[in-house]
């Protein structure tokens, strides 16, 4: 920031004196000044950018596990992030399929929505709840938004 602060102190200074750039006397040493300032600004606040891009990958970094956290505490969390709109139903589903837990298992269905093996390979799986229950989200998007897939409905 100080080196930010005199180059631009530098060039107000010449953009208000600038006889000295036409002077021969001081010409050539307030070119070499000028062009040093510009060169730094340019230099300094592309250094500034990038901190300050860096640093919101680190809060955005931050945030992405602070919300992974609170998934994982709460599986219906995870299940009305990925459903929007459709979330009172899918936490039904999810409650009749497996009691909101992730390791539910029953002869080759797992997890929350309780997907068998063929569902698994073509919609994902994992341990987390948030990748069950996007990979249910996406059976339920291909399957027409309808639920039919599901022994569960979420009018039962």
């Amino acid at each position: 920031m100080a080196t930010l602060k005199k180059s631009t102190s530098v060039i107000r200074f010449f953009d208000t004196h600038r006889w000295l750039l036409s002077d021969p006397r001081f010409e050539k040493e307030a070119h070499l000044r000028l062009g040093i300032a510009h060169r730094t600004l340019t230099a300094s606040k592309a250094k500034a950018a990038r901190a300050r891009a860096a640093l919101a990958r680190r809060r955005a970094q931050h945030e992405r596990k602070r919300l992974l956290a609170s998934f994982e505490r709460s599986p219906q969390k995870a299940i009305c992030h990925v459903f929007r709109s459709y979330c009172g139903q899918a936490l039904r589903v999810a409650r009749c399929e497996s009691g909101y837990s992730v390791n539910a298992q029953n002869g080759q269905y797992l997890g929350l929505f309780q997907m068998g093996s063929n569902e698994r390979r073509l919609f994902g799986h994992g341990e987390s709840a948030l990748v069950q229950a996007q990979a249910a989200y996406r059976y339920f998007v291909r399957s027409g938004r309808d639920w039919s897939p599901w022994s569960c409905k979420p009018w039962y």
